[in-house]
């Protein structure tokens, strides 16, 4: 990992900050070149370019009811069990995110509210590649069924033998979601966003992916509404004099096992602490089956930030507002109301990251890049709109009309202060 030793009083700045895009420019060009083949060639698009980037042919693209049943008693029962905990814990957190539509009358007869309103369709992109990741399709499915969206859609790149990995198809099953279709990459973005003949194009898209799935949720968002643009996955653990730094390197490590390109950052207050948790990440290496790609991870996007006291590693934490937020600290409670920038935090070393991945409850789906400092995790409110409610008694219109009039003619609107001076004029 590379060192920045900071001096008392110095504040900590982006500069030291090494961090990935989501996408390249090569990643943005082919997924536009994907995205307007799939939207003029349709379910043939699709099939050429699942045999090209997955290796499969396939001719119908839905599962149907009957494969997803079979395909999910495959499931080892224990991850099936444990897969129906964490949905049972992460349904149970959503349900406390529902809004209702409000409504309220001021005293001058006017009524006034907001309208809350399921979407109808949702796409939920779930990754193949290095891993296969159930948890994600259940963080990203349950918050919109718990809304009351009615058409839940998943899409996910089929393996080499055209199958679906049996733990999807368990995730698919507990969740609810019928309508699956065994297709990948910028091309699956596409056809949710625009249909083929064989998809129906949804409302909106959420889930995680590479840098070509990033690039086209960017490229149709508009047209369809998305969560967020997802880059390489981050950690950021604060660690004291008390915190093991065993627990600490494992936790770095279960970030940078991710993939080469997540992100690690230790905050701690003495070189001798960096030390000791570099030599425990290389005992942890030892055992790991992903230590090529943690090795990468840690060499190229690790960071340890060397402060000279709690208030100056609570503001190097808000520099980097990382996705996930570990405070391996004594009384983190105490921090808590100095965190300005983080996706999700985990406050003490009982609670390590993989709890919010898996069964906690909170989504896993988080801003990554920095962009906790504008944006939140997935929740409920992805999954519904809001409209306003206006009607205005005579009285109502009466109070208001000299103001309204006298903006509408500010801003050149003749038409905008007339139909207001009408309706005035009637009252008169």
């Amino acid at each position: 990992m590379r060192r920045v030793i900071m001096k008392a009083g110095e504040e900590f700045s982006s500069k030291y900050i090494n961090r990935t895009g989501a996408f390249n420019a090569t990643a943005m060009t082919a997924a536009t070149n994907i995205i307007e083949d799939v939207r003029n060639r349709g379910d043939q698009a699709l099939r050429e370019l699942t045999a090209k980037f997955d290796g499969v042919e396939v001719e119908s693209f839905r599962v149907d009811e009957a494969a997803i049943a079979e395909g999910a008693a495959k499931c080892d029962p224990h991850v099936y069990a444990s897969l129906e905990h964490a949905a049972a814990q992460i349904r149970d957190f959503h349900q406390r995110q529902v809004q209702q539509s409000w409504i309220y009358a001021r005293p001058d007869g006017a009524i006034l509210g907001a309208k809350v309103t399921p979407l109808a369709s949702a796409g939920i992109y779930v990754p193949g590649g290095r891993a296969l990741y159930p948890s994600s399709l259940l963080m990203n499915a349950l918050p919109a069924a718990v809304a009351g969206v009615e058409r839940i859609v998943c899409v996910t790149p089929p393996t080499k033998d055209g199958t679906l990995d049996s733990a999807i198809l368990a995730a698919c099953q507990i969740a609810g979601i019928t309508e699956i279709y065994t297709v990948g990459g910028a091309q699956a973005i596409a056809a949710l966003a625009y249909g083929t003949e064989s998809i129906a194009p949804v409302d909106k898209i959420t889930g995680p992916g590479n840098a070509f799935v990033a690039a086209a949720k960017k490229i149709v968002s508009g047209d369809v509404g998305i969560d967020m643009i997802a880059g390489p996955s981050e950690v950021c653990v604060v660690a004291d004099e008390q915190a093991d730094p065993r627990m600490v390197a494992i936790d770095l490590m279960a970030q940078a096992e991710h993939d080469p390109l997540a992100a690690c950052y230790l905050v701690c207050f003495s070189e001798e602490y960096v030390d000791a948790v570099e030599a425990a990440v290389e005992e942890h290496m030892k055992e790991s089956p992903r230590a090529e790609i943690t090795r990468t991870s840690l060499n190229d996007h690790g960071l340890a930030v060397v402060v000279a006291d709690r208030s100056a590693a609570m503001q190097a934490v808000n520099v980097i507002a990382p996705e996930h937020l570990e405070l391996h600290v004594a009384n983190p409670m105490d921090l808590l109301g100095a965190v300005r920038n983080a996706g999700a935090i985990f406050l003490g070393e009982w609670t390590a990251e993989a709890v919010g991945d898996y069964v906690a409850g909170p989504n896993h789906t988080l801003p990554t890049g920095g962009t906790a400092r504008f944006s939140s995790p997935l929740s409920v409110d992805e999954f519904v709109k809001k409209s306003s409610i206006i009607q205005y008694s005579p009285e109502a219109l009466a109070a208001d009309a000299d103001a309204i009039i006298t903006i509408a003619h500010h801003e050149g609107l003749w038409a905008h202060a007339h139909s207001v001076e009408l309706r005035r004029d009637l009252l008169s």
